[in-house]
């Protein structure tokens, strides 16, 4: 049975976040560079205090732990994206892909586009995973490591090439990247994507709705299916003409000050 607390808050919850979450970080990695150490700064208190917030509740399998947890790898991962999207940690390669690169050649320089963050990312995760090793609240490590794979599912399919790809938020020092983006295509990396990321949205789901009624348990399904279901819908804003991007306009300096 679908509850408020089990159900129906943390998929509210996950909304907000994931919509405040990512209107706050282009806000902050659009606006001159002259704001970016500041912007670091407070990205890595907010991660240390997201680590913290993770070691504090690990022990603590109950609702306000996982909602701390939860929390707590938010901002571990928003300070990421922030140290990305400033261009603090991106990877050994600044510069755009030679236009005859092809195959193999074309996903080497794209790896050492991006290699430090991926490597940032991953060690990240396994820290997560080996300080909540056997501990009754794994909310905080699970949370982070589904975000690393559903990113990196969809750096995938961006590589390859998707029908539709809105940039509206993307930073401009970073615009070298872009040409690192595969066709506009629709192709079988991005079909397998959503039919995956849909199928796991779909089996949490299940997960929740057969955990005991208001628990914590049911809670963090609930969560961690409101988060997959939402990566499910920016694959699918991949294949579909939306405009993804205007959903976060407010955020952006420039389109204000046009505003």
């Amino acid at each position: 049975m679908v509850s408020w607390t089990g159900h129906v808050l943390p998929v509210v919850a996950t909304i907000a976040v994931w919509f405040l979450a990512t209107g706050l970080i282009a806000w902050a990695d659009n606006r001159e560079r002259r704001t970016f150490p500041l912007s670091l700064l407070l990205a890595g208190i907010a991660g240390v205090g997201g680590l913290v917030l993770v070691a504090l509740t690990m022990k603590s399998a109950t609702l306000l732990g996982v909602y701390a947890a939860f929390a707590g790898a938010i901002l571990i991962w928003s300070w990421h994206e922030i140290t990305f999207l400033t261009g603090a940690i991106t990877g050994p390669r600044r510069e755009a892909c030679p236009p005859n690169a092809r195959g193999l050649e074309r996903f080497f320089h794209a790896v050492s586009a991006i290699a430090w963050h991926e490597i940032a990312l991953a060690l990240s995760a396994l820290g997560l995973i080996s300080l909540s090793w056997d501990a009754p609240n794994q909310l905080g490590a699970m949370t982070f490591t589904l975000l690393l794979v559903m990113r990196l599912s969809t750096k995938i399919v961006i590589f390859f090439g998707v029908p539709n790809m809105s940039t509206e938020i993307f930073p401009p020092h970073l615009a070298y990247l872009k040409t690192y983006f595969g066709p506009r295509r629709m192709g079988i990396e991005l079909f397998l994507a959503i039919a995956a990321t849909s199928g796991l949205a779909l089996w949490l789901g299940l997960i929740a709705l057969n955990a005991p009624e208001g628990s914590a348990s049911a809670a963090g399904a609930s969560l961690l299916f409101a988060l997959t279901a939402l990566g499910a819908l920016e694959h699918l804003f991949l294949a579909l003409p939306i405009r993804d991007g205007a959903l976060w306009g407010w955020a952006l300096p420039s389109r204000r000050a046009a505003n």
